[in-house]
């Protein structure tokens, strides 16, 4: 890992958050609905070495309500894929993926997104980087995404999406923005911070 010599602060706060310009994802979304176009995503996903990775859960407001993983995103620079885990699981290819260390999945908290994944499908993960474990050797001390992003990119990221249905049948075109824009943004903070 290459470290930067760039200063960074060690915590942000809201209203400086607040001021700064809104980022978004602008390059292709696709979202997954069947096994063939989950294992032709795979085909593009393995070429890279670095991907944005994030999943999405339907939120729960009874206590002792669960639901699993709805949504699972990879993304690189210029496309996100959107797998419908609901509806596709994880296919054969996307394992070997989620397993294969030769690839870097960047998230943040991806420990709980593994987990989830391993509820569905047996599973040994391997090749994931989260942002949390990462972001200390750079002397920022925040935790969440939007914080990170916000000290690292100079960049506001929206969360108004979080606790939407992601188990729909249809997914809203911000929705999947704000999930394309999760993922992508965990690989563009690794990126930046000098690591390829």
């Amino acid at each position: 890992m290459t470290e930067s010599s760039k200063e960074y602060l060690r915590n942000i706060d809201k209203a400086s958050i607040d001021r700064l310009p809104n980022i978004v994802f602008d390059g292709e979304i696709v979202v997954v609905n069947t096994r063939a176009e989950a294992d032709k995503a795979v085909k593009y996903l393995s070429g890279f070495k670095v991907l944005g990775f994030d999943t999405e859960t339907k939120p729960t407001f009874k206590k002792g309500q669960n639901h699993s993983i709805a949504l699972l995103q990879l993304s690189t620079d210029e496309r996100a894929y959107l797998f419908r885990i609901k509806t596709v699981g994880i296919t054969d290819n996307l394992l070997a993926l989620l397993e294969n260390d030769k690839i870097i999945k960047v998230g943040a908290a991806v420990h709980d997104d593994i987990k989830g994944l391993a509820k569905l499908r047996k599973m040994r993960p391997a090749g994931f980087a989260d942002l949390q474990n990462v972001v200390p050797k750079y002397g920022i001390m925040e935790k969440s995404v939007r914080n990170i992003t916000a000290i690292v990119l100079n960049a506001r990221l929206s969360k108004a999406q979080r606790l939407t249905n992601w188990e729909n049948e249809e997914l809203t075109g911000s929705q999947c923005l704000y999930a394309a824009t999760d993922a992508w943004v965990c690989r563009k903070i690794y990126e930046s911070l000098g690591n390829s």
